[in-house]
């Protein structure tokens, strides 16, 4: 299942643009680093995204859940989380990862929902209970149109004390991202 939320419009085939507001750490990736995939997901594409990177990097996958999960209808779920987003509110989350401090790097992903990251991600990366200082957070995201870079941006703007690399964004669950993870020193060309 796809959701496009609305007030979008279609942009192309830049998947890996970096936008102004990254910033982008050029040092070399520790071969021994513990990678961990974050991600929230409605519609199953954000998901196999996910999966592609856990895949390729061995990193460990973890779903951000909200306690009160979003309508399954489109509609409903576009209402929803539009609430959200316009009254700041951070959906409780359903569970936490245990081992934050032992990762190194932690891709961070999800939908564009009205136009940034869903406030389940808000609520994931402003967790009392998580310390992302040093660690090298990768944003990646899924759209059906507009508000890639803002939505990349704005998972950077929330780990301010992280080192960041370069950031993804697809129209297609299918993407193949290796050319990415390679780009920004996750994996190498021999993979």
């Amino acid at each position: 299942m796809l959701i496009i939320f609305p007030m979008s419009a279609c942009t192309g085939d830049d998947d890996n643009l970096q936008t102004e507001e990254e910033q982008t750490e050029t040092d070399p990736i520790d071969p021994n680093s513990k990678i961990l995939i974050a991600y929230f997901s409605w519609g199953g594409t954000t998901q196999q995204i996910a999966e592609n990177i856990s895949t390729l990097t061995g990193g460990t996958l973890f779903r951000i859940e909200t306690v009160n999960p979003y309508p399954t209808e489109y509609t409903p779920c576009t209402v929803v989380a539009k609430e959200e987003r316009d009254n700041g509110i951070h959906p409780e989350l359903k569970s936490v990862v245990e081992n934050m401090a032992e990762y190194d790097i932690i891709f961070v992903g999800c939908p564009v929902w009205w136009h940034t990251a869903p406030m389940a991600i808000w609520s994931f990366l402003e967790s009392e209970g998580y310390d992302f200082s040093g660690k090298t957070i990768i944003p990646f995201c899924t759209y059906q149109a507009t508000y890639r870079d803002e939505t990349l941006a704005k998972i950077v703007e929330l780990t301010p004390n992280s080192k960041h690399r370069k950031g993804f964004g697809t129209t297609d669950r299918n993407s193949d991202v290796a050319p990415w993870l390679k780009e920004i020193g996750i994996i190498n060309s021999q993979k």
